[in-house]
Order: structure tokens, then C-alpha cells, then sequence
């Protein structure tokens, strides 16, 4: 295989992220025609499948700015493919963030290409590199909410803004948490370049544990309520209200039936 064979191969865009993309596709539809008999159904894949779609977008914009910054070695581990199955911790990156979507409604943070740090020089490049991940959630959660702030609902069917009101919050909150400065988070990757390096070393035992810190933090009931004013904060100012978020989420949780009070807003 030539070179420039080999590089078009790299990061020709996967059959396995097409497949993803297309059933969010299809179940978007669905959810818009309410051609499903069962409109909570098509909006859990819908959401399912949009929330893997932007953790896959996620990764491959950290991907794709080390790859401008310096490192080379991104491209032959396929991460430019948006293969989720490339990923280095795919548990972590998919698997986990997914499953805490179905049980808590909550946008967990991913960690999964592994970033030849030694071969891109400059702090401002090792921070951009950081910040593009959450800053994709946070392009994302403007796309889902633009029909929110631009005024654009009418028309709209009700389940998909329900839908796009919920997946709108897991961005946001996915963003929040991943620039929180917590080492293992990307917010700490985007200061990190800038401490001492005695700060540094010091900080890198706790890097492993930084997410799980922060959820057993965020079990503390002061620190939680605090936490979701300011998601529900963040999404007002988008223009989606709790009524939005809440009935998004009574759809997407299917198997518990559907609120009286959404059903009769539906």
C-alpha cells in the first residue's frame, strides 16, 4: 500500500460510526413522524445513538488537533476514522458514559485516544488540544438548542423537543464536567502545561481517580444541588426550560412508563 493510500485509509470515516450515524438518523425520523407505535423507544436509540455519535466527534476533535499540533502517530491508530472500536479505552469512552445516560441521565465525560504528548510542542497547543473535546459537546448542545434560542419551535413536534431538550442537557452537562480543572479530567489538560512541573508531578497519582473524585463529590447534596442549578442555569439561558429537560428524560426512560403530566404535554 502507498503512502498516500495508507493516509486516505487513516482517516476514511468508518462503516461502524456510519451505522451509528444512521440510526440516529432513522430514529430522529421516527421520533419527528411519530411513525414508532412506541415514541419512548425511538427516542431512547435516538438519543442513545446521537450521545455515541457526539462521544465519537469528542475523541476524534482531540484527535485531530494533536494531529495539527504535532503528533503523527494519530492517524495509523485510527482515531481519525471515528471508529469508536479504535478508541484506547473504549469501556470508558462508550460503554460507561452510555450506561450512565440509561441510569442517571447524566453526561459522563470519556477519556480514550492516547496522545503522543513528547511530540507536540508548545503549552497553547497541549491546552487546545484538551479544550477541543468539551468544546465539541459544547457545539453540539448549541446545535440541539438552536431551534430553543433562535425561536425556530414552530412546528417542532413535541417528543423530538423533548428529546432534543434532554440530549441538549447531557452535552451540557458532559462539557461542564470535562472542563472542571480535576486532574483526568481535559479542564486540568488545559492548565497543566502552564503549572510548575513540581506541581505536576505531585498532581499525576491523583489523575487516574479524577472522575471518580468528582462523582463521589457530586454525591454530596450541597455540592449536587449547586451543580444542577447550574446546568438548568446554563440550559435556561438557551432557551430550554426543566419542563423541556424533565419530560425529555420521562420519554427517553421508556421502560418506566410515561409521566401522565408529559403525556398529556405530548
Amino acid at each position: 500500500m502507498t503512502t498516500a493510500a495508507r493516509r486516505h485509509s487513516d482517516r476514511a470515516i468508518s462503516p461502524v460510526f456510519l451505522g451509528i450515524a444512521a440510526v440516529m438518523a432513522v430514529t430522529g425520523w421516527a421520533v419527528w413522524t411519530g411513525f414508532s407505535a412506541n415514541p419512548g423507544l425511538a427516542v431512547f436509540l435516538f438519543v442513545v445513538s446521537a450521545w455515541i455519535v457526539s462521544l465519537c466527534l469528542h475523541e476524534y476533535a482531540h484527535a485531530r488537533t494533536a494531529l495539527h499540533g504535532g503528533d503523527i502517530s494519530i492517524g495509523a491508530k485510527g482515531y481519525l476514522t471515528l471508529n469508536p472500536l479504535k478508541y484506547t479505552h473504549a469501556l470508558l469512552s462508550i460503554v460507561l458514559p452510555v450506561i450512565f445516560v440509561i441510569m442517571g441521565g447524566i453526561g459522563l465525560p470519556g477519556g480514550a485516544v492516547f496522545i503522543e504528548r513528547g511530540r507536540i510542542k508548545g503549552r497553547w497547543k497541549h491546552s487546545l488540544v484538551s479544550a477541543a473535546g468539551p468544546l465539541t459537546n459544547v457545539l453540539f448542545a448549541a446545535v440541539c438548542t438552536a431551534p430553543f434560542w433562535l425561536g425556530t419551535l414552530d412546528g417542532v413536534p413535541v417528543e423530538f423537543r423533548f428529546a432534543l431538550a434532554f440530549l441538549a442537557m447531557l452535552q451540557v452537562t458532559a462539557a461542564i464536567l470535562n472542563f472542571l480543572p480535576v486532574p483526568g479530567l481535559d479542564g486540568y489538560g488545559v492548565i497543566e502545561p502552564w503549572l510548575s512541573y513540581k506541581v505536576r508531578r505531585q498532581v499525576e497519582p491523583i489523575a487516574p481517580f479524577g472522575l471518580i473524585i468528582v462523582f463521589v463529590v457530586l454525591f454530596i447534596p450541597e455540592v449536587n444541588a449547586v451543580f444542577f442549578d447550574t446546568i438548568h442555569g446554563v440550559m435556561q439561558a438557551l432557551g430550554v426550560d426543566e419542563l423541556g429537560i424533565y419530560c425529555g428524560r420521562d420519554l427517553f426512560e421508556f421502560w418506566n412508563g410515561q409521566n401522565e403530566f408529559c403525556a398529556t404535554a405530548a
